[in-house]
């Protein structure tokens, strides 16, 4: 997990202007941040400028970074409110972050259509590319709020309360969208692995 490093990385040398320790915070963080704006983006070279806008406003911030949480989470803070400043900026969503990420949802039927049992197949078969491929563009298929709860719990592992933190909402509306989005995932994929046991069976 990426809170792992935060040790690793010294606050009064970032503080001081330490370059050397500035290199090392954009050593530990570029994969990850990198990645899940990847994930929440359309283009590399939106992600790659959320990466350099992150970075910017870390350095520009870490003078009054107040430790109330892990330095991850602050930053990860910062990565997803510039990638929802990208998103808005494309007309694809609309609404400031507290809109998006405030409140519990009201209930709704949350059981999937079709579910398919994936449990016969290999577990080399979510190895594969294809597959891989596959559960991206599903995942990428989620609405917003769910794809970044997704992201965090199940692709980064970062905990209930980290992933509260991060993105300015309840944990039960942590736990409600993760499994609204593991849901709606399942079903997407029902049909690809109903195929893919077709072949393994015939």
């Amino acid at each position: 997990m990426i809170e792992q490093h935060d040790q690793a990385i010294s606050l009064d040398r970032l503080r001081s202007g330490d370059r050397s320790e500035y290199a090392r915070l954009v050593e530990v963080y570029s994969t990850p941040i990198y990645r899940m704006a990847l994930r929440m983006l359309p283009s590399e070279q939106d992600a790659e400028d959320v990466l350099q806008e992150t970075f910017i406003k870390v350095m520009n911030g870490i003078q009054s970074f107040e430790e109330r949480s892990n330095l991850s989470t602050w930053i990860y803070r910062i990565a997803i409110n510039e990638a929802l400043m990208m998103l808005r900026k494309g007309k694809r969503i609309a609404g400031s972050l507290d809109d998006q990420f405030d409140l519990d949802e009201p209930q709704e039927n949350m059981e999937p259509k079709e579910i398919i049992d994936w449990c016969c197949l290999p577990e080399e078969s979510f190895l594969e590319d294809e597959v891989k491929t596959k559960l991206e563009e599903a995942i990428h298929s989620l609405p917003e709020k769910y794809r970044l709860v997704f992201i965090f719990r199940d692709l980064e592992n970062l905990s209930i309360r980290d992933t509260a933190a991060a993105l300015g909402i309840t944990e039960m509306s942590v736990k409600t969208r993760l499994l609204r989005a593991r849901l709606q995932l399942r079903e997407m994929l029902s049909m690809y692995f109903s195929e893919r046991l077709e072949e393994k069976n015939g």
